[in-house]
This record gives structure tokens, C-alpha cells and sequence, in this order.
């Protein structure tokens, strides 16, 4: 993993091998950029603030060995990204501006990509994890996440049925409580058809209408210049010395057709006059036609207005022409039909809601069983791992109850009517009995800091046993933890890495002694610049670092001794076989 310009992070290159690796150093020495540099890796929220002051951009890349049956791998193929040998290339940039560009495999891809491989490369747990632990959703979460699908086939039905049930339950409140303002929409619905009805407009009337008014308000001047056109084309009778466009186009194709047979070209335009003189003598006939039929009826033209002032006031209210009200009319009777049927409707839902309700119950009750068996499985395993973290006396069990309501919207579960919610009707709370005689008590309430660090650890090192990834990354996991139940944290992850990659951010010498390899992370700066730099321990420089760790001095003979006999203790420790 190379990470470059990140905070106080200057070209710092950390390699995480398999097995168990811890990450050391003094308080404020940068160790967080492990957790910080993966969290970004992973699709994290990206911070402008995380780029050094005066830089352009942050950036963090990683090589990630991928099995072959990994669905992270899978899913990264899916995206574009090519490995090499196995090995999955990642990066992440941050510009000083906020702006966060991803990269996978050689390829760009958006973010969301990077947060969809997570959970099947790296589970991150830090301090912030153990107080999520306190919350009781999160505990729900945990123990849904152990059940697997014994949980996750009933949730998902139920989720189904859930989901229909708010729908049909918010459709129901919306027909009762707009029961005035849908009876007005109907009203005023009835109103504008029977309007409409009583008109009964067709389908471009208006425009068939506006031309017959045009016709008949012009009657006379439209005579006179249609018997003005024809007696052009077609010569006036009272007139015999008159000139019209017949007789002259007709002399002309005489005077052409007397020659025709000398010449073709003349002959061609011999045709063309013989085609004008037919036209002429067409539209001659249409014009006597049209004069003949012209009709200036006054009455008729009255009636054609009145109609027309009839469809003129449909158009101001309902559409902008007669199609649109026409239109208007098709959607509103069938708005109104879904009024109309309101009773008929309320009482298909309310039917459909206690159908639904009496679904949901039995839904609930074969959830609720499903968590209480995985409970008691969850609750042994988890107090089993305490008695391998120093705290072989302490108990954990679960709380799973209901809480009863007299909401309408409660179902019925054993007889009683609970409250239901998206994942359930179920309160899940983690108890914890530290010692015998002590009666179990919430975890928020009945557990020290440091019994909270490995209540979460134990927790974890059971999820690996059944929803494992290849890499753990614990965020100074065992704070508030010392002395023997220190010794007992490293123990433990030492097992677990044997399954895993496993990386501890820790400031205790007890965890980091168990580990296969220690880096140190140190600052340092010009005056201007600081930056981190990551020293892999080995030899003398681990004992080093230890005895400051322990004592606060590196020099210190009894903090040499203590330190080497901590290396000495976990390199001959069993790690919990």
C-alpha cells in the first residue's frame, strides 16, 4: 500500500503480509493511516482535508491477492479491472478541492465499486465499532448477520409483506382523511362533463366550423370573383366580342397542330398547350360549380357562430381546442370512475390490510424463532472466546422481546399485538454477566471499556468462524484493556491470523509481542514539513520498541528483560489450542 500526501503522511509505503502484523509507534505518530489509507481503498468518504496543505492531491494505492473463488473478484472482473498473477491493484486520489477519482485493476470506475468489494476483502473495527456495539440495531444486525439465511429467507419475505402493508395502509389513510377534498374533485368533475356533454363536440368541429362561418360571412365576394374567374377563362355569354383564355389558348394549339408533323420540338409544345387548354376548361366547369353552389344563408350562418360561441366556451375552461377537451373529458371520467368507487376501493384495502396484518404475524413469529435459535448458538460461541480473553467466568446471552402496542398498525404475535418495524418485531439486546453472581445486564450498562473490547473481539473472531474474509484490520481494538487480559487479545488474534491476514493498531506491548511482525510508525519533520515514515522491527529494534512500550524507555534494563520475555512467552505460547 502506497500512500502519498495524506495528512501528515509523506511517501510512506506499508506492505501487510499474511499473518498477524501490528502497528506501533508513540501517541499522534500517524498509526491511523492504515485504518485511514484502507477506509479510503475501500470506497470511505473522502476528505479534502486529509491533502497536506499546499499539495494538489492525496493518493493511496494498494495490491490486494485475490483467491480466484472470491466474489470480490468476481465483481472486480465484472467492472474491467485485470489482475496480474492474482493480484488486485487499487487506487484512490483526493484533490485539495474535495473532488475523489478510484481506480481498480487499471481501470476508472466510481467509488461505489471500491465500498462493493469491501466486505469481501476487509472487515475494518475500530473504537468507533465498539460503541455502534451499543446500540441496539447494530446488535440486531450482528446476530441477523450470524443466523445467515435461517435468518435471511423469513426477513426477506417479511420485508416483502412489510412493504406492501405500509402501501396499502398509506393509500387507505390518503382515500379516508381527503375525503372532503375528493368529494369536491368529483363534484366539479360531474360539473365539467355534464357541461361538455351537454355540447357534445366532435373532433375538429371547431376548425370545420370556423371555416364554413369565414364562407358564408364572404358569400357575395366570393360570387363575384369566382363568375369574374370563370368569364376570364371561359368568356361571358353577354359579351360574344369578348377575349377569354379558352379561345386563345385554343387558336394557339390549332395554329401548332396545323405544323406539328415538321418538327418534333414544335409538336412536344403542341401537347403542353393541348394540356393547358384541358386544365382551363376544368377549372372553368369547377368555378361555375362553386358559384352555383354558394350558399349566403343568413340563418345558417347564425347557427354556425352560436355553435361555434358554444365550443368556444369549452375551450376556455377545458382545453385549448375541441381534441383537447375531448381529451380532458377521456381522463376525467376515468378519474372520476376511481372516485366513484372510493367506498368500493376502501373496502378492498381494508380486506387486503388484515389479510396482510394476519401474514405478517405468522412472518414475525417464524422470524422471532430463527433469531432465538441463532441467539443461543451466537450467545455460547461469543462466551466461549471470553473464557480465551481473560474472562473465563463471564457470560453473554441475548434478550429478544417484543413490545406490546394499541396501534392500529401492530400485528398480532402470540395472541398479542406488537409493534412491527422493517426488520421485524423483534428488540434484540446483548446481555453480558461478567462474573458469576453477577446477573446479565445490557452491554451499554454492564461492561468497562476494556470488557467491551473483547466482547467485540470475541464477537469478531466468531464471525470469522462463519462469514470469514481474507484480512481483519482492528483499529486499537483493545483499549482500556491491560496486564493479563492483554496477553490473552494477543493470544487470540495470534489464532485467529492463522486463518487470516490480521493487522492490530495497538499501544500494547502484551498484543504486539504475539505478533508475526511489528512496524513502527514514526514522525518526523524539517521545521516545515512532517511527515511518516514505517520501519519494519526486527531483532533488537523490536526488543527496543517494546521496552518503550513498556517503560517509556528504550534503554531500560528491566524493561529489556520484561520485553524479551514477552517475545519469548508469545513465540511458545499455544495461541489458544
Amino acid at each position: 500500500m502506497r500512500i502519498r500526501s495524506l495528512g501528515v503522511i509523506d511517501d510512506a509505503v506499508v506492505e501487510l503480509s499474511p499473518g498477524f502484523t501490528a502497528v506501533t509507534g508513540e501517541t499522534g505518530a500517524g498509526k491511523t493511516m492504515v485504518v485511514t489509507s484502507l477506509g479510503l481503498l475501500l470506497g470511505g468518504r473522502a476528505d479534502a482535508a486529509l491533502v497536506r496543505i499546499g499539495a494538489k492531491n492525496a493518493v493511496v494505492e494498494g495490491r490486494i491477492a485475490v483467491p480466484a473463488d472470491s466474489g470480490a473478484r468476481g465483481r472486480a472482473e465484472e467492472a474491467g479491472a485485470e489482475l496480474e498473477d492474482g493480484v488486485l491493484l487499487l487506487s484512490r486520489t483526493v484533490s485539495a478541492e474535495g473532488r475523489s477519482r478510484a481506480h481498480l485493476g487499471g481501470r476508472s470506475v466510481p467509488v461505489g465499486v471500491l465500498s462493493e468489494l469491501a466486505d469481501d476483502l476487509v472487515a475494518v473495527h475500530g473504537q468507533t465499532d465498539q460503541q455502534g456495539l451499543l446500540k441496539l440495531g447494530r446488535q440486531r444486525q450482528a446476530l441477523d448477520r450470524y443466523a445467515g439465511d435461517a435468518v435471511a429467507a423469513p426477513l426477506a419475505k417479511y420485508g416483502t409483506v412489510y412493504r406492501r402493508l405500509r402501501a396499502v395502509g398509506a393509500e387507505l389513510d390518503e382515500i379516508t382523511t381527503r375525503a372532503r377534498e375528493r368529494a369536491q374533485e368529483a363534484d366539479l368533475l360531474r360539473f365539467g362533463l355534464d357541461e361538455i356533454g351537454a355540447v357534445e363536440p366532435r373532433a375538429g368541429e371547431d376548425v370545420e366550423l370556423a371555416d364554413e362561418a369565414s364562407r358564408l360571412g364572404h358569400a357575395e365576394a366570393l360570387a363575384s370573383a369566382a363568375a369574374a374567374a370563370h368569364a376570364a377563362l371561359a368568356g361571358n355569354p353577354e359579351d360574344p366580342e369578348g377575349v377569354d383564355a379558352q379561345t386563345l389558348v385554343g387558336g394557339a394549339h390549332r395554329a401548332l397542330e396545323a405544323v406539328r408533323s415538321h418538327d418534333s420540338a414544335l409538336g412536344t409544345l403542341a401537347e403542353r398547350i393541348g394540356e393547358v387548354q384541358i386544365l382551363l376548361t376544368d377549372v372553368a366547369a369547377e368555378l361555375a360549380g362553386y358559384a352555383d353552389d354558394l350558399d349566403a344563408d343568413p340563418l345558417r350562418l347564425s347557427a354556425v357562430e352560436e355553435r361555434r360561441a358554444a365550443l368556444t366556451a369549452l375551450t376556455r375552461k377545458y382545453g385549448e381546442d375541441v381534441t383537447a377537451v375531448l381529451a380532458w373529458a377521456e381522463t376525467s371520467s376515468a378519474r372520476l370512475l376511481e372516485l366513484d368507487g372510493d367506498d368500493e376501493r376502501i373496502g378492498e384495502l381494508t380486506s387486503e390490510r388484515e389479510s396482510l396484518r394476519g401474514e405478517l404475524g405468522v412472518l414475525a413469529q417464524e422470524l422471532t424463532h430463527a433469531r432465538v435459535e441463532a441467539a443461543d448458538r451466537f450467545a455460547a460461541a461469543v462466551t466461549e472466546e471470553l473464557s480465551s480473553l481473560a474472562m473465563p467466568h463471564a457470560r453473554v446471552s441475548f434478550d429478544i422481546r417484543q413490545a406490546e402496542t394499541d396501534a392500529a398498525d401492530g400485528v398480532e404475535v402470540d395472541g398479542r399485538n406488537v409493534a412491527c418495524g422493517p426488520s421485524g418485531v423483534d428488540e434484540v439486546e446483548l446481555l453480558l454477566a461478567p462474573h458469576p453472581g453477577a446477573p446479565p445486564r445490557p452491554i451499554a450498562k454492564g461492561a468497562s471499556g476494556g470488557e467491551l473490547s473483547r466482547v467485540m473481539l470475541a464477537v469478531e473472531v466468531v464471525f470469522a468462524g462463519n462469514d470469514p474474509v481474507p484480512t481483519y484490520l482492528f483499529d486499537e481494538v483493545d483499549a482500556g484493556v491491560g496486564g493479563k487480559a492483554a496477553v490473552e487479545i494477543g493470544r487470540r488474534l495470534a489464532k485467529l491470523a492463522r486463518s487470516a491476514q490480521v493487522v492490530v493498531v495497538t499501544h500494547l506491548p502484551q498484543v504486539a509481542a504475539f505478533a508475526d511482525r511489528q512496524l513502527l510508525v514514526e514522525k518526523t519533520h524539517d521545521g516545515s514539513v512532517t511527515s511518516s515514515g514505517v520501519t519494519v522491527l526486527e531483532g533488537e529494534d523490536r526488543v527496543r520498541e517494546l521496552s518503550r512500550m513498556l517503560a517509556g524507555q528504550e534503554d531500560s534494563e528491566t524493561a529489556r528483560a520484561h520485553a524479551e520475555e514477552l517475545l519469548a512467552a508469545a513465540k511458545s505460547s499455544p495461541c489458544g489450542d
